[in-house]
């Protein structure tokens, strides 16, 4: 479970979910003159639950090695799940009309790439036990 490098790109990948649950997002002002707000998913609840499935979506298929075609069916929901927090994340920006991405923005961003890398890891393994099965 452990060797296979699949199982490293998703536990980078739920790392990273569950990191970007406490660290901020975007950082700016709503009004031109007023306070610095952050955006993190504790401010936002569909987002939380978003994040949390996500780092969830990839703990879970950590433990699904030996069905390879569920893991990456499994994955490709990680995926979309990655993407969906990034909509959210750029229609709550969409509010603010002054400030900038975090430097912890880069979380939220790996994810998706994480899931994928995962996903080419796995199809790569399927392969190879398919040239297996027509040596037997």
């Amino acid at each position: 479970m452990i060797q296979r490098i699949q199982t490293l790109w998703l536990l980078l990948a739920s790392i990273c979910a569950f990191a970007s649950v406490k660290l901020p997002f975007y950082f700016g002002s709503l009004e031109v003159p007023g306070p610095t707000v952050t955006i993190t998913p504790y401010d936002h609840f569909m987002l939380l639950v978003f994040v949390i499935a996500t780092g969830l979506v990839a703990l879970i298929n950590i433990f699904l090695y030996s069905n390879r075609s569920l893991q990456i069916k499994i994955s490709v929901v990680g995926v979309l799940l990655g993407l969906v927090n990034l909509m959210h994340y750029f229609l709550y920006m969409r509010n603010f009309k002054t400030g900038g991405l975090s430097l912890y923005s880069i979380f939220s961003f790996l994810v998706p790439v994480f899931f994928i890398l995962s996903i080419i890891g796995m199809y790569k393994d399927q392969k190879l036990l398919k040239s297996l099965d027509r040596l037997r």
